[in-house]
């Protein structure tokens, strides 16, 4: 069996999950980490028998490592990718892409112009109960779908981010899936957003608006005390409630209600072995950088429209997207 060997770059809160995987995954053979924090680093290392550095440049040095993945602050994300792309290596970089769109352009014309391998870590769209509502949607068996709804709400996590607000942090999630699920992009968004404990946005309710009369609503927030991830999508025939935190499916239509409560499996196990069998298989990433890009234009106006408080049109700039070269 073919392994591929990886490294880690950033082993924080989310990053140290990475590490944990590909240790874990039978076809990735983890190499190193690196962590501005050499405690950090080490402990890592030691934990799963790696390398560790607390120069990312030295790991993007290494000719046997062939891939990496970034879980480091937002901020960081535009020049760790451009120099992974420097030395040639396949990228896996945490949502969001990059801080603006203007970085996010760069790397997706670079992705296309010089055909490198890049992931962004949209970690939903391989959660079972979420894969589950895709193939339900694309069966016909709701109908044509009229409403997409979201929550994602829970108290802030410190360790976790600490330069992006709530929109770009989780309501991105959604804003991915949703486009995911209906092969789609919002003509435009409307966002009531505020900062109630936060030096960012800790709330936000998005409205999106789609073609063929498709309307979506995200709520997110970090100040609800408890965790709730819940995703509804509503049919011509049917509508769908998944609780993501059980990854229970529940179908109901006019004659009867079905459950399917999926057996459990780790989304980031999933996602990052898709990563590595698409460096095996010599195939494209499940998520591109043109997706990270398109998230990320529309979570910008989204943030535009909480300031102005207006919708902004989102279909003009993700046509420019699309058209781009």
């Amino acid at each position: 069996m073919k392994e591929v060997n990886v490294a880690v770059i950033g082993t924080g809160a989310w990053g140290k999950n990475h590490a944990r995987v590909f240790y874990e995954l039978e076809n990735a053979h983890l190499v190193a980490v690196c962590d501005i924090n050499e405690e950090r680093a080490k402990s890592i290392a030691t934990k799963y028998n790696a390398e560790y550095f607390t120069n990312f440049e030295d790991i993007l040095r290494r000719a046997d490592i062939e891939a990496v993945s970034i879980a480091t602050p937002t901020t960081t994300h535009y020049s760790i990718v451009e120099k992974a792309l420097d030395y040639n290596k396949k990228v896996l970089v945490e949502k969001p892409i990059a801080s603006t769109i203007e970085e996010a352009k760069k790397i997706a014309n670079r992705i296309k112009k010089e055909n490198h391998f890049l992931m962004v870590g949209f970690i939903s769209r391989f959660d079972p109960s979420l894969s589950l509502v895709k193939e339900i949607i694309r069966s016909g068996k709701i109908g044509k779908i009229v409403h997409l709804y979201a929550r994602r709400v829970g108290p802030f996590w410190p360790e976790r981010v600490g330069d992006i607000g709530v929109i770009k942090d989780v309501a991105l999630h959604d804003i991915d899936l949703f486009r995911y699920y209906i092969d789609s992009n919002p003509i435009s968004v409307y966002t009531i957003a505020g900062s109630l404990r936060h030096k960012y946005e800790d709330y936000a309710s998005i409205i999106m608006k789609f073609e063929n009369d498709i309307s979506a609503i995200i709520e997110a927030n970090w100040i609800t005390p408890h965790k709730k991830r819940e995703i509804n999508v509503t049919g011509a025939n049917g509508i769908l409630l998944v609780d993501i935190m059980t990854q229970e499916v529940q179908l109901e239509s006019e004659q009867w209600i079905m459950k399917s409560k999926t057996h459990w499996k780790e989304p980031l196990k999933l996602e990052l072995a898709a990563f590595i069998n698409a460096i095996i298989n010599d195939k494209d990433p499940p998520v591109t950088a043109t997706d990270g890009l398109i998230a990320l234009a529309i979570a910008e106006a989204a943030l535009q429209s909480s300031r102005e408080g207006i919708p902004v049109r989102t279909d003009r700039l993700i046509r420019e997207i699309l058209n781009s070269k």
